[in-house]
């Protein structure tokens, strides 16, 4: 590479022809006498460093509640198909009767043991589906402490000695727990995307209903249904837990596409809860 010195001079000759005496070197203590080159022909343009960063800033894009494990991921997107009656975060309008708050429903007995009956279904079905764990992960949720198939049992019985007839499953039950085989098999992260929610909306909103039912038509006899054995809050952690471990196998993907079952899970779901003020 040509020096500073090479290029001054020929600077001179074209600028100024008959002034062609070598200049003279200057040093200064603050500059070197031969000033380092490297790196003049790679700088990176400055639009290029802004496309590079945007790039950068989408590979990294964050989903809400990512940042605190895929379970809060999935909160979110729940809380978001809640009515504002149902819940602060809620974005949905209300449509139908069980989705207004709860203080304005009208329950019957007869309805209310429909759910109960179509909700043991349910329980029966998912309790099965880990204990047969056609994906290996299902035995993770095994024996949790949030099982409720047991507790409906005994709720039933309690029902049929109080002279009520126990009703056989109806529609809005068979169809969620056939569905819920068929996706088990074929789609475990939408399964995932239902346990999380028929589990978690019962300890929340599901604790709530069955307080405002219990007032309505049971003279405030709490039902088995309700109660868990140990911790609750602590039962539920560990459920949390596994479920992150878990997802911590998958692809952004496939918790997309877990995270968008969310929907169908609250809108079979809504059908059972629909049988309460049927």
């Amino acid at each position: 590479m040509a020096s500073l010195t090479a290029v001054s001079q020929t600077q001179s000759v074209f600028i100024k022809p008959h002034l062609v005496a070598k200049p003279r070197q200057f040093r200064s203590v603050f500059l070197p006498a031969r000033l380092p080159f490297r790196g003049v022909g790679v700088a990176m343009p400055r639009k290029s460093l802004i496309v590079s960063a945007t790039t950068a800033e989408k590979q990294k894009k964050r989903y809400p509640g990512e940042s605190k494990g895929f379970v809060e991921e999935m909160r979110f997107v729940a809380m978001k198909l809640h009515t504002r009656d149902q819940a602060k975060e809620g974005e949905k309008e209300v449509k139908e009767p069980e989705e207004r708050a709860v203080t304005k429903w009208d329950p019957t007995i007869e309805g209310y043991l429909k759910f109960l009956v179509d909700s043991k279904l349910l329980y029966d079905t998912l309790e099965n589906i880990v204990q047969e764990a056609p994906h290996p992960f299902y035995a993770e949720f095994r024996n949790t402490g949030l099982e409720r198939s047991a507790s409906l049992e005994k709720d039933l019985e309690w029902f049929k000695e109080q002279g009520h007839t126990i009703p056989e499953p109806s529609s809005p039950g068979l169809t969620y727990a056939q569905y819920l085989k068929e996706l088990s098999v074929k789609d475990p992260q939408a399964f995932i995307c239902h346990f999380y929610n028929i589990y978690f909306a019962h300890t929340a909103g599901g604790r709530m209903i069955g307080k405002k039912v219990a007032e309505r038509l049971l003279n405030n006899k709490g039902l088995e249904f309700y109660k868990w054995d140990g911790d609750l809050p602590q039962l539920l952690q560990n459920v949390r837990d596994k479920l992150n471990k878990v997802a911590e196998e998958w692809s952004r993907e496939e918790k997309n596409h877990c995270l968008e079952e969310t929907e169908k899970s609250f809108k079979l779901s809504g059908e059972i809860l629909r049988l309460i003020l049927s």
